[in-house]
Order: C-alpha cells, then sequence, then structure tokens
C-alpha cells in the first residue's frame, strides 16, 4: 500500500558500525523543510567565513618590471563592507611587517613607500594589486587579508612569495696594506647590489693572466690577501661580480716598490767618491794658488831689480847736467 505524505512515518532503528543507534522521527513535509533549514544552517556556520585563494605561491619579477599579484575571495554577503589588506614582510626585516596597500568600504590607501607603484586589479570582485617599478627591497611575503561584515569568522588570509632578481651594482674596488716589496696587500671587491647573490671572482690580468682565491666577508665583499709582495706581483687586477642577470668589473693597478739591491754599499761607495772628488779639487786648487804666488813673488823681486839699475844708471848723467 503507498505511503500517504500526510501520515506520520516512522523510521526503524538503523544500527551504525560502533554500536551506537539513532532514531529519526519526522512529521510528514514539514519535518523535512525543517531537516533542509537545520542543514543549510549547518553549511552557513561552517562556511560563514571569508574564503581566500591565492594562484601562485611564490612569484618572480626583475627589478624594475612590473608583477601582478593575484588573490581571489568567496563571500556569500553583499560587499558593502568588504575590506582588503596587503601587508610585506620584507626578506630584509622579516620581524617588521609594513602595510602596501587597503580597500576599506570603497576607498584605496596605498603606504607611503609604496604611493604610485601599486594599485587594485578588479576591485571588488577581486583583491589582486599590480606592483610597477619593482624594487630589490619589494620583495619578500605578501598577504591577501579579506573580511566582509556580516560575515561571520575570522577574515581570509592568503600568502604567496615575491622575489625580485636584479643584476649586480657596479662594484667597489680598494687596497689596503704596504706595497713595498715583502709587505703585505688586501685586494676588495664590494657589491651593493643583485639578486641572486653575485659571484666575485679576482683575476690578475697583466703580465701573467691568473685567477685569485677570493675570501669571502657576507654576501657583499670578496677580497683577496697577498703577502710577502714582489716586482713580479705588480700589475692589474681585475675585479668581476656576475650573476644569471649581468656582470660587472672593477679595476687596480698594483705597482709594487722594489729599493735597488745593497743599496747602503752603493751610498757609501757614492759618498767615499765625493769625498775624493773634493779632496782632489781641493788640493788642485791649492797647487794652483801656491804656483800663482810663487810666480807673483817671482816677478815682484825681478820687477824691484830692474827699477833699481834704472836709478843707478840714470843718476850721473843727470849729476853731471846739473853742473853744465
Amino acid at each position: 500500500m503507498p505511503n500517504n505524505p500526510d501520515m506520520p512515518v516512522q523510521y526503524e532503528p538503523v544500527s551504525f558500525e560502533g554500536g551506537n543507534t539513532q532514531i529519526l522521527s519526522v512529521m510528514g513535509c514539514t519535518g523535512w523543510r525543517l531537516l533542509w533549514l537545520a542543514c543549510t544552517a549547518s553549511t552557513l556556520l561552517q562556511y560563514g567565513a571569508v574564503r581566500v585563494t591565492v594562484s601562485e605561491s611564490s612569484v618572480d619579477v626583475v627589478q624594475g618590471d612590473s608583477v601582478t599579484l593575484s588573490c581571489s575571495f568567496f563571500t556569500m554577503m553583499p560587499l558593502y563592507r568588504l575590506s582588503i589588506i596587503w601587508t610585506l614582510t620584507p626578506l630584509s626585516d622579516p620581524d617588521s611587517p609594513i602595510q602596501v596597500i587597503v580597500y576599506d568600504n570603497g576607498q584605496v590607501i596605498e603606504s607611503p613607500s609604496f604611493t604610485g607603484r601599486v594599485g587594485f586589479v578588479g576591485t571588488p570582485w577581486s583583491a589582486g594589486i599590480i606592483l610597477n617599478y619593482t624594487r630589490v627591497s619589494d620583495a619578500g611575503v605578501y598577504r591577501c587579508v579579506v573580511s566582509n561584515p556580516p560575515e561571520t569568522g575570522d577574515p581570509g588570509i592568503g600568502e604567496l612569495s615575491l622575489t625580485v632578481l636584479a643584476p649586480p651594482s657596479l662594484p667597489v674596488c680598494l687596497w689596503e696594506g704596504d706595497t713595498e716589496a715583502g709587505g703585505n696587500v688586501r685586494l676588495s671587491c664590494v657589491v651593493a647590489e643583485g639578486f641572486p647573490t653575485p659571484q666575485v671572482i679576482w683575476e690578475k690580468l697583466e703580465p701573467d693572466k691568473m685567477t685569485l682565491p677570493v675570501n669571502m666577508d657576507g654576501d657583499t665583499t670578496g677580497s683577496v690577501h697577498i703577502v710577502n709582495v714582489s716586482a713580479q706581483t705588480s700589475g692589474l687586477y681585475r675585479c668581476s661580480v656576475t650573476n644569471p642577470l649581468g656582470t660587472q668589473h672593477c679595476y687596480i693597478n698594483l705597482s709594487v716598490y722594489t729599493p735597488p739591491d745593497n743599496s747602503p754599499g752603493i751610498l757609501q761607495g757614492v759618498l767615499l767618491s765625493l769625498s775624493m772628488a773634493l779632496l782632489l779639487l781641493a788640493l788642485m786648487v791649492l797647487v794652483l794658488w801656491l804656483h800663482r804666488s810663487a810666480q807673483e813673488s817671482k816677478w815682484r823681486n825681478s820687477h824691484e831689480e830692474d827699477e833699481c839699475y834704472n836709478e843707478i844708471k840714470y843718476t850721473p848723467s843727470l849729476i853731471k847736467r846739473s853742473f853744465v
């Protein structure tokens, strides 16, 4: 006999695994409606929170280019009070998250460090953003936080990691130490930016090309230590910093001073030679002076004898004339 929908329906006890017994009694169609409403309420309570999804967990971009960070959400309520907040946890400072951009009741607020470089894509139907003129400092973990009151539950959160690729910046080459033969010299190469971390290579180019072992001081400085330098150490040195996006160079022209061999003996010889030369010169001057003095004395004596002879010769005649 067919069941009458208006008649009460009695379900027999049903045994489930584990020994529990459940009896469900429903009174006609009204009971079915109540059961449907209960299931619907349970579903709403279970999925009342906003659900957020991101299409990619990690994104790469080259420095200076634009990148879109996608974030989609599902909500059961109208979007009258929709709130979207993007934050960044920088790789350089993981303990200090910063706010990137906010959408709140139709208003958009940009962080000062991102002003003019960030914007929403497709709001209010999407929570994604576009980031322009990317910088190395933009790298880190981004969080997309979406809430839509009166939706119950915690806000929906999505995370993705942004990597900003950058070629090496122009390195700076420095040297320190004693460039006199036998001293020690340190050549340093410092690069400020570059991701992935640039590799540092030191080479001697002239007169003979050779690659030198590099000691890394962190990720940004590569140095070479040269001990007991000599004339062969002199030459042109080049530091190269390279990663998949490019290579940069800087140079140092190192000159090692080598004093002449046996320099004290040579100096003494030079001084002795000068002394001998001065002594000989003094002797020559003395000899010349003595010779000239002797000549002058001889000439003076001869001149005096001539004057005396003339006086004796002419005196009688003068006397004779005086008597005439």
